[in-house]
């Protein structure tokens, strides 16, 4: 851990997605900010922070946190699973989607090779009647 960091992330055994405060912090600036990242004090240990709701996205929500504290200025010691430097960039991301879609295009049967046809059969030919035959024949242009 480097020995300047503000604040420490980390995971718990029975309080989930924890963080702390180091020295290099004043305790209400830290109550403060933790309490806007959606972190509240555990009752009976001063200091120590646990995420509200971890079950609702709680890694991406304390990968935000850090993110914000960082934009702040701050400096954040977190596990690697929490930070968010860990995970792909924005346009990482774009190229694991395009790859997907190719994948994906790729191993599908296109709709044009149909082995039933679309449309219905050609009628079967008539023949024509013998008046109306007539009446083309005794025509003059």
């Amino acid at each position: 851990m480097d020995p300047s960091s503000h604040f420490v992330f980390g995971t718990h055994p029975d309080h989930g997605v924890v963080a702390t405060a180091t020295a290099h912090t004043p305790i209400h600036l830290a109550d403060w900010y933790l309490a806007r990242e959606q972190f509240e004090q555990v009752p009976g240990t001063p200091g120590l922070y646990r995420l509200t709701r971890p079950e609702q996205d709680g890694i991406r929500r304390t990968r935000q946190a850090v993110h914000d504290l960082r934009a702040q200025g701050f400096a954040v010691y977190t596990d690697y699973s929490l930070d968010p430097v860990s995970e792909p960039s924005p346009s990482q991301r774009l190229v694991n989607a395009r790859q997907t879609r190719l994948a994906r295009a790729a191993t599908t049967r296109s709709p044009q090779l149909r082995t039933t046809p679309t449309t219905s059969p050609a009628p079967p030919a008539t023949t024509i009647p013998a008046t109306v035959a007539a009446v083309h024949q005794g025509r003059t242009q």
